[in-house]
């Protein structure tokens, strides 16, 4: 998998296998990230996705084939809102104070932070439009405003690359949609972007590329290129029929009940 950018590389990886146990969860990957990529890996439940994204943070080290990166890149991630604690007492400048000591052999912290750091952290959530929740317990969020406020934590450690697993999972269309958007800025301010998500019509079809894994690359390329009958059914295990509506590609299972609605 090459993928769109043509920018200066990132990190690639060459024939990596990678897993937890003795069998790989992914097979022979090879990716190459750009600093001007955004892209949404899409495959069912337990193909890789969370794994493939572990992999290029480096938390997951690969099983054979070889990863190399930038010196001195930058990354940052956003986990599954579902997978955080949000009854731990903090508020959430706190929350995105915190990731200032992650990596940096620093264990300050809130109210210990400097100036300096306090006003980069306002000057984050002002960006994405929750500084006026800074002193709530994150316990008070809404669904769009706790990914906001993981959106702000990541972004405080100004990454060249952003890592997110399944960003609009759980949240209403009109959160995803502003997740969209906050994501479609960040990219256009020179952030590459990489994605996991289930959601083909709601999410993949806006994205610009798209990679369709169950323990290996199935295909990569554009949603033109991407969601195709035979594509989808590869990774999805089930025929899936491809409608065009509205200028956007639209997938439908066997049965037309089940028509998954792309959003304007």
């Amino acid at each position: 998998m090459t993928g769109t950018g043509v920018g200066p590389e990132l990190i690639r990886l060459s024939n990596v296998d990678a897993g937890y146990g003795p069998e790989p969860v992914l097979r022979s990957v090879d990716l190459h990230v750009h600093e001007d990529q955004f892209t949404g890996i899409v495959g069912p439940s337990g193909s890789g996705k969370t794994t493939l994204l572990r992999l290029l943070l480096g938390i997951v080290k690969p099983m054979s084939g070889t990863i190399t990166a930038q010196p001195g890149l930058r990354t940052a991630y956003v986990p599954q809102l579902e997978t955080v604690n949000w009854d731990f007492p903090i508020t959430v400048r706190e929350c995105v104070l915190m990731a200032g000591s992650q990596g940096s052999g620093q264990r300050r912290l809130w109210p210990w932070a400097s100036a300096e750091e306090k006003d980069r952290a306002n000057a984050v959530l002002a960006r994405l439009g929750i500084e006026a929740l800074a002193d709530r317990q994150i316990r008070q969020l809404s669904g769009g405003q706790q990914q906001r406020m993981f959106l702000a934590r990541a972004l405080y450690r100004q990454p060249q690359l952003l890592l997110l697993d399944e960003p609009t999972s759980g949240v209403d269309v009109s959160t995803r949609h502003d997740v969209l958007h906050l994501l479609a800025d960040l990219h256009a301010d020179g952030v590459a972007i990489i994605l996991t998500t289930h959601d083909l019509n709601g999410m993949a079809a806006h994205l610009p590329h798209l990679v369709c894994v169950n323990h290996r690359v199935i295909a990569d390329g554009t949603p033109e290129q991407v969601i195709r009958p035979e594509v989808l059914e590869q990774t999805f295990g089930a025929r899936m029929e491809v409608l065009e509506h509205l200028g956007m590609r639209v997938v439908v299972d066997e049965r037309p009940e089940h028509l998954m609605r792309v959003e304007p």
